[in-house]
């Protein structure tokens, strides 16, 4: 990510990149069934809460696949918000 992540959430709110890529890092479109094969629930940490106890930002965490995120966009990107006990560990 060029620009620097300036959003700070409340409470024990955490925010991610959006885990699904339509385009992967070499500039290839993905097509949807390919995109929905390489979504992962590991992600990386952009912004925490000021009540995250548990990891920080640039930490590689875990996020419960069953979990509902909530869909927020910045900047005209798109990122979810996931709560800290939806957080299963970290790397």
């Amino acid at each position: 990510m060029a620009k620097k992540f300036t959003f700070q959430p409340f409470g024990a709110w955490i925010v991610v990149p959006r885990p699904d890529k339509k385009k992967t890092d070499a500039g290839i479109i993905l097509d949807d069934e390919t995109a929905r094969q390489l979504q992962t629930n590991i992600v990386e940490v952009l912004a925490v809460g000021p009540q995250v106890t548990q990891c920080t930002v640039g930490d590689k965490i875990m996020v419960d696949p069953n979990t509902e995120a909530m869909l927020i966009h910045i900047d005209e990107v798109q990122y979810l918000f996931v709560n800290e006990f939806q957080v299963l560990g970290k790397f």
